[in-house]
């Protein structure tokens, strides 16, 4: 099987599927041949954008909106979900899931609010919990999770602390739900991006802090989202299917020699 086939006839979902990382990931699997549900929050018209984008290239997809962090999202995600996909013509279930949604918060502990933190948890955190809760009995034997985290979880970070203790609950999240899921074949793996460039980090535009973070890379330049979308994909191909319960290093070599 070529790349350009890996994931024919699998539907998959991604959550914050229409900007950045999770529209590169979108894109992708799409173009190798998954039916892609592309969730959004808030901004319809980038999710209709990255749906037109794939259906130009020839692939298939359809926008699923859902605000992430509020009571009942999980719930009110798989219905739009199951909506949605009952009106493509295509059988219900699950193939591939990835947990992309998230945002950040560049404070330091002092000054992080029980506000702040509480809305970084119910996005980063809680909403992918329940999520994958309810994506098990949609999921089918063989299928994938695989949940973006951050290079940040493994490296001290003070100025996005609380940030980065909500990504590293994914990680804990990760081979727990590898060992239950085993089984039946699926595999769940954690991808951790480094220094991206995207809209959710307005700080590159300054071109001192673009610099030093294009240096920690060990190819000096920051990542690009498509860097990100191309393991994903390969995380949820057969080819990764004795890939399981792994948090994989997406950063470029941040760090390295420290």
């Amino acid at each position: 099987m070529t790349t350009t086939q890996r994931h024919q006839g699998r539907t998959a979902l991604v959550t914050g599927g229409s900007r950045g990382i999770g529209r590169a990931i979108s894109r992708r699997l799409a173009a190798e041949g998954a039916l892609v549900a592309v969730h959004y929050g808030h901004d319809h018209a980038a999710a209709e954008r990255t749906v037109k984008e794939i259906e130009a290239d020839g692939g298939r997809a359809f926008a699923v909106h859902t605000e992430l962090g509020v009571p009942g999202d999980a719930a009110t995600l798989w219905a739009a979900f199951d909506e949605a996909l009952s009106g493509t013509g295509s059988g219900p279930g699950l193939d591939i899931l990835v947990n992309n949604a998230g945002i950040t918060l560049p404070r330091p502990i002092a000054a992080v609010t029980e506000e702040e933190y509480d809305r970084v948890f119910a996005v980063n955190t809680r909403a992918p919990f329940f999520i994958v809760q309810r994506s098990l009995e949609r999921l089918r034997d063989g299928g994938r999770i695989i949940s973006i985290s951050s290079a940040a979880t493994h490296t001290a970070y003070p100025a996005i602390v609380a940030y980065s203790m909500s990504k590293g609950a994914l990680d804990v999240l990760t081979p727990a739900l590898a060992k239950q899921l085993g089984p039946r074949g699926i595999t769940v793996n954690t991808v951790a991006p480094g220094f991206t460039e995207t809209e959710i980090n307005p700080t590159l535009s300054n071109p001192e802090i673009r610099k030093a973070l294009s240096s920690a890379s060990v190819f000096d330049r920051l990542g690009a989202p498509a860097d990100i979308a191309d393991v994903v994909s390969f995380v949820a191909s057969d080819e990764a299917r004795w890939v399981t319960g792994q948090w994989i290093d997406a950063s470029g070599g941040v760090g390295l020699g420290l």
